[in-house]
């Protein structure tokens, strides 16, 4: 194909590309929302006028939903942001227990009761576990993070530095609700756990610096001993990668932009590096993720804590010799069950685990959340992670 065939078949493809995504879209929202009309509205056989008004309902959400995520994410325009994570959360989980509910169908067909009976049970029982996983979800979103308390013990980690406490927060998406407030707390738990290094793996906010400079202004306060330090995440690089950044820069973060610094205790140093988040190298920023730059003049007997926002990121630290990665991304899963879809893209969900003879991982749920203001069995975490010489 000559250049000039080349530049006339894009157009085809672009259109190729947008008819796929549109056909994509289509059937995923025939099936949340389809099933879950069909469980909820239909086939209870509730009077017409119920089922004409419930068909409404879940017609217009359909249809609202992608204008209103176009609007909210792609446009920056905040209420319709807020309606439609709302919307996706509750798509979601009522698609979920829907289709749980009609579990409930096998033993009950084997009752007196009669077909439109059992299907008002499944209706009932659907409905109410999503109310109530619903309202204890958001308060879950929405509250203080919990803390976790990790030990870590490092091989290859000098005596001068046992007991180091690194605290990790990440995730925390500050976005299109207000969460001011929530960020000052988060900041007064993390002052309080008087970590020696504080961190904060990516994806800071959803939207520009400007529009979330309230929420983000928090971190500026934030106190460490030794070093603040600060990756990308795939966020930051739908937005203003360079410029979150430069803001955390100005803060008095260090950005760990595929380099890294020394911290010494006691005698003993340890290498704390960082790598942009894998998604950087196709975001057109000239950015990626570069572990070799990362550790380029580092003293190779000196143990490594690597920050990279995903999990995924794990085989090129093994790759690099590097003793603990902490990273975040993937919230825990959110909300139940999809955390069996993030397991299938992540080598872990959350936890410390072991990768390869020297490297330990660990994934933290997050501090905030992404997109519909609902954690259910995932609750959010501002970690400390004790670190423990192999010495000890």
């Amino acid at each position: 194909m000559t250049a000039t065939e080349d530049v006339r078949a894009e157009p085809g493809r672009r259109i190729g590309r947008v008819v796929a995504f549109a056909a994509v879209l289509v059937a995923v929202e025939v099936l949340l929302f389809g099933l879950s009309w069909w469980t909820l509205v239909l086939a209870p056989g509730w009077p017409t006028g119920v089922v004409v008004v419930g068909t409404v309902l879940f017609v217009a959400a359909a249809i609202g939903f992608p204008v209103l995520m176009n609007l909210g994410h792609r446009r920056a325009n905040d209420p319709a942001a807020r309606t439609s994570d709302v919307l996706l959360g509750v798509i979601g989980v009522l698609f979920v227990w829907c289709t749980l509910a009609q579990l409930v169908r096998l033993p009950l067909l084997a009752t007196d009761l009669s077909g439109t009976a059992v299907s008002r049970v499944v209706a009932a029982v659907g409905l109410v576990i999503t109310i109530v996983l619903l309202a204890w979800g958001y308060v879950e979103a929405m509250r203080l993070p919990r803390v976790a308390e990790v030990s870590v013990r490092l091989d290859r980690l000098g005596a001068g530095l046992d007991g180091l406490r690194v605290v990790l927060i990440t995730d925390t998406h500050y976005g299109p609700i207000d969460r001011a407030d929530w960020s000052r707390r988060v900041i007064d738990v993390v002052n309080e756990l008087d970590g020696d290094i504080v961190c904060h793996t990516g994806d800071i906010a959803d939207g520009s610096v400007n529009a979330r400079l309230a929420q983000a202004a928090p971190l500026g306060d934030v106190r460490a001993t030794l070093a603040r330090a600060y990756v990308t995440g795939n966020h930051e690089y739908y937005g203003e990668a360079q410029a979150w950044m430069d803001h955390m820069a100005q803060l008095g973060w260090s950005t760990l932009h595929n380099r890294h610094l020394v911290v010494e205790r006691g005698g003993d140093r340890l290498v704390v590096a960082g790598v942009d988040d894998r998604t950087a190298g196709s975001s057109g920023t000239g950015h990626r993720a570069d572990h070799a730059a990362a550790l380029a003049g580092a003293d190779p007997d000196l143990p490594v804590l690597l920050l990279a926002h995903q999990p995924q990121q794990i085989s090129l630290a093994v790759e690099h010799g590097v003793d603990l990665q902490l990273s975040g991304h993937t919230h825990g899963g959110q909300i139940w069950p999809f955390h069996y879809l993030v397991r299938l893209d992540q080598p872990s969900v959350a936890g410390l685990t072991r990768h390869g003879d020297r490297t330990q991982l660990y994934t933290s749920r997050g501090t905030g959340f992404w997109g519909p203001p609902f954690r259910v069995f995932a609750p959010s975490e501002i970690t400390v992670l004790t670190l423990r010489s192999g010495a000890a």
